[in-house]
């Protein structure tokens, strides 16, 4: 019987491309793969990385994440614990559900980002606004007190000038009181009672200071220039009280011959000593009345 001849196999010259397709494909996912990672937006991932850092140890690493839009007041708000657990299991981005706040001055590398306000110009900008806005009270106040001591600044009995962040009110003793005497004349006292209509509107403190000269008090009554000069500033407030000035705003103090303005050598020095200082405080000295 005669056997068959067995057909020669041929060798397949396309087995190649089975492999190399594999191998294409894979290229092809990790490119993929790698250009996602490249492109991740770094707020996000740090919110990210905060919000887990929350969920499974407590205190995020950075005390508020990069945000870009209005930031929430606390992880837990921008994104549950029960949230990032749903995520988890639906397989997705935690970051891809996250409310997404716009950067406000958020500084990366030591500069802001463009449009950013940087915290510290905002600051300045705020204080130098604050000041300027003293500024303009204390000008006002100034305005004020010289309407209604007009006829005695044009005598030079009284002088109204601002002082840094003060007004200053000058007011010769002579024509408030007599010699070695507290209280006030009968002429003095509506050129006081004016000065309290015009401070009584304002907030700011007054601190009324009362001065002498050098020389020795005659009077029975008081001991010391001390307790004349304390005496007389004591005197102009109880005047403002009663004129409608708050209490609250006002503090006497008295420096006797110990802060003149003249050498006591001469009667002009020792006239221009004897004074009452009327000291209106700019708002930032609010609640305390006393200079340092």
């Amino acid at each position: 019987m005669r056997r068959r001849k067995r057909h020669e196999e041929h060798d397949n010259h396309e087995a190649w491309a089975i492999p190399y397709g594999d191998l294409v494909t894979l290229l092809l996912g990790f490119f993929v793969v790698m250009y996602s990672i490249s492109s991740v937006n770094s707020g996000k991932y740090r919110v990210l990385s905060n919000a887990l850092s929350a969920a499974f140890r407590g205190t995020p690493l950075s005390p508020q994440p990069i945000s870009i839009g209005e930031p929430p007041t606390s992880v837990s708000e921008q994104m549950p614990i029960s949230q990032v657990n749903r995520m988890f299991a639906a397989g997705m981005p935690a970051y891809m559900h996250m409310p997404l706040p716009q950067a406000r001055g958020t500084v990366r590398d030591g500069a802001a980002y463009p449009g950013s306000a940087d915290p510290r110009q905002a600051q300045n900008a705020a204080l130098a606004e604050a000041e300027a806005a003293r500024q303009r009270e204390l000008d006002s106040i100034a305005t004020d007190v010289s309407g209604v001591m007009s006829n005695l600044i044009k005598s030079n009995a009284v002088q109204v000038h601002k002082l840094g962040d003060a007004v200053e009110v000058q007011i010769s003793a002579d024509i408030l009181f007599g010699s070695g005497v507290a209280e006030p004349a009968p002429a003095a006292i509506p050129v006081l009672a004016n000065l309290a209509e015009a401070l009584k509107p304002w907030p700011n403190a007054v601190q009324v200071e009362g001065h002498t000269d050098d020389v020795a008090v005659r009077s029975g009554a008081f001991r010391s220039n001390w307790e004349l000069s304390g005496a007389r500033a004591g005197s102009v407030v109880r005047l403002f009280t009663e004129h409608g000035v708050n209490p609250q705003r006002l503090a006497v103090v008295g420096y006797g011959q110990y802060r003149p303005l003249q050498p006591n050598t001469s009667a002009a020095g020792r006239n221009a000593n004897r004074r009452v200082a009327i000291i209106i405080l700019g708002s930032k000295h609010a609640g305390s009345a006393l200079r340092s």
